[in-house]
């Protein structure tokens, strides 16, 4: 049964995290979350991975159908389940949620332990038996703290802990997404992204030129992240296979080289800004 969350009751946790955040004194890369932040008693597995999918409205309903049936391909490909039974634990574990604004956020599959084509199979069943639908705004936070809430209470003990973005916009509700971004990265929570750039028949005011950019400067953080681009409707499958091929590999944080520091090339805040431009608020 999908879980709905909403964003009223995040605030106590979101508090908690800003707490966490200030407690981190070492480098992102280095931070550890203290020891009673996860719940750390459940089974083994080489990555905790949250696959975050925007359903926002600039997303039409093919878009959409297209973007899930490119998850179910993924994670029931050979390549993928090779991956996994390679790792240090032969095991993931995965859930699948979908957000849009702050009041959107909801987990479409719980927690499962993927392990074989049987365990791949179950999980991705669920989610194609789930409804498509979309929703106003973007909160790239308000995914960001959810996802970081769904980890905080998984009982697993993961080598890894991941949150994968994917979305065809930048933030413009919930906070600045930056806050949440390194908020995640000082507990030791890598965050890659999928930004989504199709081209469409029309402009939109809240268009942004380089979004591979914005989501390389502002979503994505910790050890090893990295960003895989949605140019047209033909990559989302290949695309999304690739990114959690790359996601299940890096089976140690030892294995997942530290992102090279450069600087910023975008604004941040652009969303926020594009959006009080059109409503003043």
């Amino acid at each position: 049964m999908a879980i709905a969350r909403r964003w009223v009751f995040l605030a106590a946790f979101t508090s908690l995290l800003y707490a966490a955040a200030a407690f981190f004194s070492a480098p992102a890369s280095k931070a550890q979350a203290p020891a009673d932040f996860w719940n750390e008693k459940g089974p083994e597995v080489d990555v905790a991975l949250v696959l975050a999918v925007d359903i926002s409205y600039s997303m039409d309903h093919d878009e959409l159908t297209v973007q899930r049936q490119g998850y179910i391909a993924a994670l029931t490909s050979r390549e993928v389940l090779e991956a996994i039974r390679r790792g240090v634990t032969g095991r993931i574990a995965v859930t699948y949620l979908e957000w849009a604004g702050t009041s959107t956020q909801e987990v479409v599959v719980d927690w499962a332990i993927i392990h074989d084509q049987k365990s791949a199979d179950a999980f991705t069943r669920q989610m194609a038996m789930a409804p498509i639908r979309r929703a106003r705004r973007t909160s790239i936070t308000g995914a960001i703290e959810f996802s970081m809430e769904r980890l905080r209470l998984a009982a697993l003990r993961p080598i890894r802990r991941v949150i994968d973005i994917s979305g065809d916009g930048p933030n413009n509700e919930g906070g600045p997404v930056t806050r949440a971004r390194d908020t995640a990265v000082a507990a030791g929570v890598t965050i890659n992204g999928l930004p989504i750039i199709l081209p469409r028949s029309f402009a939109s005011v809240y268009d942004v030129a380089g979004l591979d950019e914005y989501y390389e400067d502002c979503v994505i953080g910790g050890q090893g992240a990295f960003i895989e681009v949605i140019s047209e409707h033909g990559q989302f499958a290949p695309a999304i296979r690739n990114k959690i091929l790359r996601e299940v590999a890096q089976s140690t944080m030892n294995d997942a080289s530290a992102r090279p520091v450069q600087q910023r090339r975008s604004d941040c805040m652009i969303g926020e800004r594009q959006w009080q431009r059109q409503w003043g608020n």
